[in-house]
């Protein structure tokens, strides 16, 4: 079976998800379920007793909420993401992050999310959407923050050709629409509480989608962990 390392997902307009690196890696050949399992059994001096005796000890783990071992695996993640959704992701302070700068680094022009479809303010929920706006008046909206973009690009660029400091020029840029990369880090008892959290119907759609791209790279990598908290998902 070909590494999960490097695997990539795209996702919004211009984002992605991207498996860096994990621990442990591939090339020990240790899989991930197995240093749960491993890491379960060393209260015994134990490691593992054959694919089902594993894969029970697994769903055990999870049913009755023994989530240290889990710890035990971590994730290494480049995530590229429009500030809506980061605004919602650094509250997961499990999380360990490293931001691209705009005080180093310029933006490009085509560094902004514009949705496809625009959904509609829930009228029984302060804080979700619920369902799209008509098409006509959702290819308006589309077409009004793609000049908004623009026009703050501009203003970025005429900025900086004035002398301004990158890190006082990016104040022009689209604010909430605007694109970050960072390297993210997590491990695989958090990733399941973050996946189990905002891979949700209640969860905004800017960050389900995040959510679901790690739940398949996830199955990936621990394909028998994800069985068992499919399983306890469903309790």
């Amino acid at each position: 079976m070909s590494s999960p390392v490097g695997r990539r997902i795209d996702v919004l307009d211009k984002g992605c998800v991207e498996l860096l690196d994990l621990m442990p890696h591939p090339g020990t050949g240790v899989s991930a379920d197995l240093a749960v399992v491993n890491a379960a059994r060393v209260s015994f001096l134990g490691e593992s007793k054959g694919d089902e005796q594993d894969r029970r000890l697994l769903r055990y783990l999870l049913r009755n909420r023994h989530t240290s071992p889990f710890e035990q695996v971590v994730f290494k993640f480049r995530v590229r993401a429009p500030l809506v959704a980061w605004w919602q992701w650094v509250r997961h302070r499990t999380w360990s992050f490293n931001f691209q700068s705009g005080r180093y680094t310029e933006f490009d022009e085509q560094d902004f999310y514009v949705p496809d479809v625009w959904r509609q303010q829930s009228k029984s929920n302060k804080q979700a959407s619920d369902g799209p706006i008509n098409e006509k008046d959702s290819r308006e909206l589309g077409y009004m923050l793609s000049v908004h973009a623009a026009r703050g690009y501009q203003l970025y660029q005429e900025a900086l050709k004035l002398g301004a400091a990158r890190e006082m020029a990016r104040l022009f840029l689209s604010g909430f629409s605007a694109y970050y990369t960072a390297v993210a880090s997590i491990d695989a008892h958090n990733l399941m509480s973050f996946i189990r959290l905002r891979d949700h119907d209640h969860a905004q759609h800017e960050i389900r989608v995040y959510a679901q791209a790690m739940r398949a790279i996830m199955r990936d990598v621990m394909p028998w962990t994800m069985e068992a908290f499919d399983e306890s998902e469903s309790l």
